[in-house]
């Protein structure tokens, strides 16, 4: 286990708060009622008033007397609650994340913060945490501390412009945000809580974690168990951005994502689930269950968007929205199967990336450029985890994973170019001979032969338990010399137009009552 950086918490604070007249001791009436409140709230395992407090008061605070600056150090608040050294934890998790939200951390924030989870998390893991915390809350904590690593590799990466005192301070504590840390803190929440075990048994009706959303109601605490939880899916996201997808879906394998599960339960975790794992599925060529669970998830926001509009996720789930749109266009691109698309997703895709879709259907330098602009705007922000040289001079190689996951993603499409040609002609007949099919794409037979046995390649792959699955929409096989085609025929869904259609209708006629009033 990464052991804690020995640093002197919280007496840092950013240079540009002091001449705002910020006081990090000054601890204002609504602060000490709010840790008071909050403090007892979790002794007595309220999770209803915990939420409460930490969903509305914690940012009705913030927007009032901390929008440009820290809330009070943690020494300035732990009076109140009797010195006690979870809760002080807690505060500092909460401290750290509104900083790197509404300022910018110093490289010994940065470092402090990692302390914090260290010490958070392993007081969950070694000591007795007798308390319940909101699912909210739990993920929010896995998220953010998967977002600061990112972000700290980030920052790094960016060698450049480092001072001396920076650089020093680089080399001192070279073991905070390790990645080899950050890794083994998520893996032993996913062992020492058992949740594997305890996902399996509810599978053979012998637990009842998902029906009771992870809460413990017989007087335990559900913080082990939901943070071993949601460290799954953030295991997921850390070997996304490393470019490790077989690893990343295989820590995600416990959790049955066709169903509803914990992770539905916070709406942060269900986008970063699904949005990881399609992802994944893009990289490995496995189209079609990226597609399927684009779609699901698409479709979930669509119907669920407005109840939505005040949360403070709001914006980065309509930024998430129009990234798996961007992933889904390459998905259907890549691998035409529209009949598994519902009708309101495909009708946001059409009005999103229709025109773009048609223009990558042509496999020439514009259609390379929109599958480069797509992937660039929906990919992860991949990193480098390992340390910089501090030999001069200092470069920045902040941007090096992306590049290569981009090149080795356009190389992909590049090889489905030659494919566009086969399921043009595969498409309109049932049967061809190989000589007819050979002067049509105006190649020898032997040279055919390789192009089916590429597109046989790309349009299959091998999914987690290690089946050959297909991606094809349209599928065929050789005897004495003619190739047969198999296309699937979707199943055509009238209701789904006409539901579209009454609506529109229903729309148009809202619209002309209004013109009469007026």
């Amino acid at each position: 286990m990464a052991g804690t950086t020995s640093y002197d918490h919280e007496q840092l604070v950013p240079g540009d708060t002091a001449a705002l007249g910020y006081d990090p001791n000054y601890v204002p009436d609504s602060v000490k009622s709010f840790v008071v409140h909050m403090y007892r709230h979790i002794r007595e395992k309220n999770v209803y008033e915990i939420h409460q407090m930490y969903e509305t008061s914690f940012q009705s605070i913030s927007d009032r007397f901390f929008k440009d600056s820290p809330w009070p150090i943690v020494d300035a608040v732990a009076p109140y609650v009797d010195n006690d050294h979870v809760f002080c934890l807690l505060y500092r998790e909460m401290w750290y994340r509104h900083l790197y939200a509404r300022l910018s951390p110093s490289p010994e924030q940065r470092i402090e913060s990692w302390d914090n989870y260290c010490s958070l998390f392993q007081v969950v893991l070694h000591g007795v945490v007798n308390m319940q915390l909101p699912n909210q809350w739990l993920w929010d904590m896995v998220d953010e501390f998967v977002y600061q690593f990112q972000s700290f590799c980030q920052y790094r990466a960016k060698m450049k412009n480092k001072t001396e005192q920076e650089i020093a301070l680089l080399r001192e504590f070279d073991q905070a945000w390790n990645v080899y840390g950050v890794l083994n803190f998520l893996q032993a929440l996913v062992e020492k809580s058992m949740i594997i075990q305890i996902l399996a048994q509810e599978k053979e009706g012998l637990e009842q974690f998902t029906a009771t959303d992870g809460y413990d109601y017989n007087g335990g605490s559900n913080v082990l168990k939901v943070l071993g939880y949601f460290s799954m899916i953030g295991l997921l996201r850390v070997h996304c951005l490393l470019g490790d997808y077989h690893t990343g879906l295989k820590c995600i394998a416990p959790i049955d994502n066709s169903q509803q599960g914990v992770y539905t339960s916070v709406i942060g975790s269900h986008i970063s689930t699904i949005y990881h794992y399609g992802f994944a599925n893009l990289m490995l060529r496995r189209y079609v269950e990226a597609i399927r669970e684009f779609n699901k998830i698409l479709l979930y926001i669509f119907k669920t968007k407005q109840y939505h509009q005040k949360s403070l996720q709001y914006e980065q789930i309509l930024k998430k929205n129009e990234q798996m749109y961007a992933l889904l266009a390459i998905s259907l691109s890549l691998c035409p199967q529209v009949k598994l698309v519902d009708e309101t997703v495909n009708s946001q895709l059409r009005e999103k990336n229709g025109d773009k879709m048609l223009r990558m259907q042509r496999f020439d330098d514009e259609a390379f450029a929109l599958y480069d602009e797509l992937f660039s705007y929906a990919c992860p922000k991949f990193i480098t985890p390992s340390p910089p040289s501090y030999e001069e001079p200092l470069v920045n190689y902040n941007q090096d994973a992306y590049r290569l996951q981009l090149k080795l993603f356009l190389y992909e499409v590049k090889q489905q170019q030659l494919l566009a040609g086969v399921r043009t002609f595969l498409k309109v007949y049932l049967t061809i001979s190989l000589g007819k099919l050979a002067t049509y794409l105006e190649v020898d037979e032997p040279t055919l032969r390789t192009i089916l046995m590429t597109y046989k390649h790309k349009t299959h792959s091998v999914d987690s338990d290690g089946k050959i699955i297909s991606n094809a929409d349209v599928d065929f096989y050789i005897e004495d010399d003619m190739v047969h085609v198999l296309e699937s025929k979707p199943a055509k869904r009238y209701g789904d137009y006409f539901m579209r259609q009454i609506v529109k209708l229903e729309g148009i006629m809202t619209d002309i009552d209004r013109i009469r009033l007026e």
